[in-house]
C-alpha cells in the first residue's frame, strides 16, 4: 500500500511553519525588458552561508520570449492546501507560476527533480489568458485551497476593469474570472484573504495606460490612481464593502493580512500623498460587523536639492519615501516597509497593530543618498523594493527594481540590479549582512521566493497552539 503524505513544506499553522528548516536557495525573477533583445530570466541564488557559492547566482533560466517584464510570481500550492473546506493535501509545492505583466504570458516552471535547475513545462499564451478570463496584465499569484488565484490589472482590451482569475491546480488551465458581482470596483492590484472568515481583500494601482509607459504626473496630481480598499465574500465572490481612504492617498498597493487565522486585521501600504509627499501604512480591521481602516504609520519626505533630483521630482524639492512593498513576519510581530525613494527598509514592532513602533532600519541606495553596501561598492542606484522574510523571521531579503519604466523615471542615470540580505534580531533591530550582496548588472531583479516557502507565500487555516 502506498502511503501518501502532504508536502513537508505545508504547515497547518504559522507557528508550526516558523520551525521549518532554513532556506538554502531562492528564486528571483529579473527583467531585461527587451534591452539588447534579451529575454527576462529566473535566477537561482545561493542562500546557504556555509556554501562556497553563498551570495551568488548559481543558475539562470532564460525565457523563450523577449519583453515579458516579469514582476510578481508564486507557488502552485502551499499550506492553504490543508484548509478543511477544500483540502488538496497531496499537491506539491513544486511549480512556480510566473506571469509577464507586460506580455500577459504565464510560465509554469517545474522546480523538481532538480530545484537548482528549474525548467519551463507549460506556457499559457496571452490569447488564452484574455479569451478565457477577460483579463490582461497578470500580477499577483496566490495558491488558494481550491485553485491558483491571479490578479490582473487590465481587461482584455487593456482598459478596465481589472480583477482576479483562476488556474486549475492540476492542469494549469485558465478556469475563468473569479468575480460574480464587483459593484463599482474597477482598478486592481494586490489581493489576499482571511480564509477562516471567508473574506477576500483587494487593492488598487492603476489602468495599464497609467503605468506601462511610466508614472503619469498629471494623473497623479489629479488623484486618478487607486485609493480604495475592497472587501469581498470569498465564497459568494461578491463585493460587500469598499472604503475610500482619501483621494490624496495615491496608490494603495500591498496588502498583508495577519497570518494567524484568529486575527482579523491586516496592513496596507500607500505609495505617496499628493498633499505632502509622505507615504503611509494603514490598518484594516473589523468592528461592529463593519470593516474599518485607519492610518497607523506616516513616513515623511526628505528635503533635497533640486540639482540632486530626477526631473519628475525637481518641482517638489524633496524625495518622497515611495513605499512600494511591505511584508509581515509569520508571527505577526514585525512589519517591514520598503522606502524605495529614500533608500531605507524600516522594521516596525506591530505587536499592537494600532500602535506600531519603529525598532529597526537599514539604509542602502536611494534617489539622492545612493548609500553603498559593505560588499557592493560605495554608491548604489535603486532602493529597497520587493522584500521577503524567512519563515523563522530572522532573514530579510530585498531587491531594488520596481518596474522598468518607473525605474527609468526615478533613476534616470540608470538602475543596476542588486539583492541584499538583512539580519533581524529576535527582539527587534535590523542590520545588513556584510557578506551577502548579489550584483545583477543591467538585469533588474524583482520578487524573491524562498525554498520551501516564505512569509508571503502561504495562507493558514488552523490557529497556532498555544495561541
Amino acid at each position: 500500500m502506498v502511503l501518501w503524505k502532504p508536502d513537508p513544506s505545508f504547515y497547518p499553522s504559522p507557528k508550526m511553519a516558523m520551525k521549518a528548516p532554513p532556506e538554502r536557495f531562492g528564486y528571483v525573477v529579473a527583467l531585461n525588458y527587451g534591452k539588447g533583445n534579451r529575454p527576462d530570466v529566473v535566477c537561482v541564488v545561493d542562500l546557504d552561508p556555509q556554501s562556497p557559492t553563498y551570495s551568488q547566482v548559481i543558475n539562470t533560466l532564460e525565457l523563450p520570449y523577449v519583453g515579458d517584464e516579469l514582476h510578481h510570481f508564486g507557488w502552485n500550492a502551499c499550506s492553504s492546501a490543508l484548509c478543511p473546506y477544500a483540502p488538496h493535501p497531496h499537491l506539491e509545492r513544486r511549480y512556480l507560476i510566473v506571469p509577464g505583466i507586460r506580455s500577459s504570458r504565464i510560465y509554469v516552471i517545474d522546480t523538481k527533480p532538480d530545484p537548482i535547475r528549474p525548467r519551463i513545462v507549460k506556457v499559457i499564451e496571452p490569447q488564452e489568458v484574455m479569451s478565457k478570463s477577460g483579463y490582461s496584465r497578470p500580477h499577483t499569484v496566490h495558491c488558494g485551497p481550491d485553485a491558483i488565484y491571479i490578479s490582473a490589472l487590465g481587461s482584455a482590451d487593456g482598459d478596465g476593469p481589472g480583477g482576479i482569475f483562476l488556474l486549475d491546480h492540476f492542469s494549469f488551465e485558465v478556469i475563468g474570472p473569479w468575480e460574480i458581482y464587483r459593484g463599482s470596483q474597477e482598478l486592481a492590484y494586490d489581493f489576499w484573504w482571511h480564509l477562516a472568515e471567508d473574506v477576500m481583500v483587494t487593492s488598487e494601482w492603476a489602468k495599464p495606460s497609467q503605468f506601462e509607459n511610466g508614472l503619469v504626473p498629471q494623473d497623479l496630481l489629479a488623484n486618478k490612481y487607486g485609493h480604495q480598499i475592497h472587501f469581498w465574500d470569498l465564497r459568494k465572490r461578491r463585493i460587500i464593502q469598499t472604503i475610500d481612504i482619501g483621494a490624496e492617498n495615491q496608490m494603495l498597493l500591498e496588502l498583508r493580512p495577519a497570518h494567524e487565522p484568529t486575527r482579523v486585521y491586516g496592513f496596507a501600504g500607500v505609495v505617496v500623498s499628493t498633499k505632502d509627499l509622505s507615504s503611509s501604512i494603514w490598518l484594516w480591521y473589523r468592528e461592529n460587523n463593519k470593516w474599518q481602516i485607519k492610518k497607523v504609520i506616516t513616513i515623511p519626505p526628505v528635503p533635497a536639492s533640486e540639482s540632486d533630483l530626477p526631473p519628475i521630482l525637481k518641482p517638489f524639492g524633496a524625495v518622497p519615501p515611495l513605499v512600494t512593498d511591505i511584508n509581515l513576519s509569520l508571527d505577526d510581530r514585525f512589519l517591514y516597509v520598503s522606502c524605495w525613494g529614500t533608500g531605507q527598509l524600516h522594521q516596525y514592532d506591530v505587536s499592537n497593530p494600532f500602535e506600531p513602533k519603529l525598532v529597526g532600519k537599514v539604509e542602502i541606495g536611494g534617489i539622492v543618498s545612493r548609500k553603498g553596501h559593505p560588499k557592493g561598492g560605495e554608491s548604489l542606484s535603486g532602493g529597497p523594493q520587493m522584500v521577503e522574510i524567512s519563515r523563522d523571521g530572522r532573514r530579510v531579503y530585498f531587491t531594488n527594481s520596481l518596474y522598468s519604466t518607473w525605474d527609468d523615471q526615478f533613476y534616470p542615470d540608470g538602475l543596476e540590479g542588486w539583492m541584499v540580505k538583512a539580519i533581524a534580531e529576535p527582539g527587534g533591530g535590523l542590520k545588513l549582512d556584510p557578506d551577502f550582496f548579489v550584483y545583477f548588472g543591467q538585469t533588474r531583479p524583482h520578487q524573491v521566493r524562498l525554498e520551501g516557502g516564505d512569509a508571503s507565500a502561504d495562507s493558514f487555516c488552523y490557529p497556532s497552539y498555544p495561541s
